[in-house]
């Protein structure tokens, strides 16, 4: 009890309070604006930290985190363009929402299950940091493959349309994944002689290019001459009885974003696709998914930002990063003088607790400061059209090139906007592409790595139990549409009889 009063004691602080306020609105700022995203937010913080005690560094680095993490949805909503990928998921339905005149009640929705996803994920952070780290610590390569491999199964739910389209795309999004330097041999590959190319393709101007340019182009393209004027989308808070509704999917996918999230180098990004894959399999309402339904908007928002608090158990329980962001914020507790791994508990119990109330303090902060910002972001729908995607391109350009300050990216964006523009003329789903290609890279290296590890048997995968589980899970939701499709055509001949 002394250790959480001395907490809320530093974070009285004036100068910390203050850090924490500017770092969580700086983050949601950063994460709105396509392109940027929260490792930017956090290098860009890391000169500020030398001048900066441990705790004001801390909870400045855990505002723009989570902040930035949440952020990234406004842009997804308001103009079907991911702040940062781990939005990827949002536009789903968040963009829907908005065509539809409730972009204010989709942005209430995206800030109450942020705000809840990171308050449960911070719950489970203090109560089982411990033993999700060791449970984290289990996961080999094997089952890496295995998740992956579940993972891909939203292929199907987001492709009930046309399923072979669906699949073709994300092998799409799987080819592209592998297209640099082999990171087992180091060979490069599928780069045609172009040193730009053997880098790889970056996430950020293929998934801005994909989405955003490709929306521009659409736009542009669709010959409307009495278009519909844009009005004032605000701000709405669901209802405490909707949101209690849907308790189920928040704390689900919280769960499920702080479980990813305990797991090593895996993600927000696979977190919420691996979330809205679920919500669209379990959800009463997922017929409606991809049309504007809250229950995705929230899976996706409930897990990314869950994922902040989730990563923090590997990076400060083992002193491994839980993902590229908290690589960042490691190399910022190091300056401070401070070791994360299993001895920080021992050595610093005050700190430890510190970070623990900060992640409560920061995503109630982040709940009460994105009503007052969301709002600001949305007057931009109020411009004309044309000036609105001059905007959009002039976003998505700057965004992209501040990355790396690489021509080459802004190629990227390019060839992949176009890319998606001729997809969607061709009527096929853009989502299966990101997922292929958020999950590639992490299914092609623990695939191979397990074969190394079994002396190239692949019956080995099955000795595992947590892999075995996930097989299982795996091939059972994909027989689930098959035997559920069977049933209707089953029941059409009794349908007639009566």
């Amino acid at each position: 009890m002394d250790r959480i009063l001395n907490a809320l004691a530093m974070l009285a602080s004036p100068q910390i309070f203050l850090m924490m306020l500017g770092g969580t609105a700086a983050g949601i700022i950063i994460g709105a604006l396509p392109g940027l995203g929260s490792i930017l937010a956090i290098t860009l913080a890391l000169p500020l930290t030398l001048v900066l005690g441990p705790e004001a560094s801390i909870i400045l680095l855990l505002g723009l985190y989570c902040g930035s993490v949440y952020g990234g949805s406004i842009s997804a909503i308001v103009i079907n363009t991911p702040g940062t990928p781990q939005s990827a998921a949002t536009l789903f339905d968040g963009y829907p929402m908005m065509l539809r005149g409730e972009g204010g009640l989709a942005l209430g929705w995206a800030t109450t299950a942020s705000a809840i996803g990171g308050l449960v994920s911070s719950v489970v952070l203090v109560l089982a940091a411990p033993l999700l780290a060791r449970f984290g610590l289990k996961f080999g390569p094997v089952e890496y493959f295995a998740l992956g491999l579940f993972a891909l199964t939203c292929v199907v739910a987001v492709s009930q349309d046309d399923l072979l389209k669906g699949v073709l795309a994300c092998l799409i999004g799987l080819i592209v994944a592998t297209i640099g330097q082999d990171p087992l041999t180091g060979d490069i590959r599928l780069a045609f002689s172009s040193f730009d190319l053997s880098a790889g393709i970056g996430l950020v101007p293929f998934l801005v290019g994909l989405f955003a340019l490709s929306e521009v182009l659409w736009r542009v393209s669709e010959r409307n001459t009495d278009p519909k004027p844009i009005g004032k989308v605000g701000f709405q808070l669901p209802s405490l009885r909707e949101i209690f509704r849907r308790k189920g999917v928040i704390l689900k996918s919280a769960m499920i974003g702080t479980w990813i999230g305990a797991l090593p180098g895996i993600g927000a990004t696979a977190a919420s696709m691996v979330s809205y894959a679920e919500a669209r399999r379990t959800s009463p309402n997922r017929a409606k998914f991809g049309t504007g339904e809250p229950d995705g908007l929230i899976a996706s928002e409930a897990a990314n930002n869950a994922v902040t608090s989730g990563a923090m158990v590997p990076t400060l329980a083992l002193g491994i990063p839980g993902d590229p962001i908290t690589a960042v914020m490691l190399g910022a507790l190091v300056l401070q003088g401070v070791t994360p791994g299993p001895r920080l508990f021992l050595d610093s119990p005050d700190l430890v607790s510190f970070i623990f109330i900060g992640l409560f303090v920061v995503n109630i902060a982040m709940f009460f400061l994105g009503a007052l910002i969301c709002p600001i972001f949305t007057r931009i729908l109020r411009m004309p059209e044309p000036l609105l995607l001059a905007m959009v391109v002039a976003l998505i350009a700057v965004g992209t090139f501040t990355i790396s300050y690489s021509p080459f990216d802004l190629l990227i964006v390019l060839l992949a906007g176009l890319a998606g523009f001729f997809l969607r003329l061709a009527a096929f789903p853009l989502a299966p592409i990101v997922i292929g290609y958020v999950l590639g890279g992490m299914i092609e290296q623990s695939l191979r790595q397990g074969l190394i590890l079994y002396d190239g048997n692949a019956l080995g995968f099955f000795e595992r139990p947590i892999s075995v589980t996930l097989f299982i899970l795996t091939v059972a939701f994909l027989a689930l549409p098959v035997l559920r499709n069977r049933k209707k055509k089953r029941a059409v001949p009794v349908d007639n009889l009566s």
